[in-house]
């Protein structure tokens, strides 16, 4: 059964785009907690990884969602 005028969510791109984001943040985690040192270094660290963890739960939020509103027929219209 196909829907017509409804796009697919973008997987493809989704991951590409969190893929860049992850990195970007490890990067730049690994770099300032690396440079910091001690105690303080292990705080960014932390801080690194529970910033990747939010920017995976944001992008797969944003794909189901956009899944969800693609079965539903909607076009990503809020109401």
């Amino acid at each position: 059964m196909s829907r017509t005028g409804t796009s697919n969510p973008r997987l493809a791109s989704r991951v590409l785009v969190t893929w860049f984001e992850i990195t970007v943040v490890g990067m730049a985690g690994g770099l300032l907690g690396g440079t910091i040192g001690g105690p303080p270094g292990f705080v960014v660290y932390l801080a690194t990884t529970l910033l990747t963890v939010a920017i995976l739960f944001y992008n797969v939020n944003e794909l189901i969602r956009a899944w969800l509103q693609s079965a539903d027929g909607r076009d990503g219209a809020t109401v």
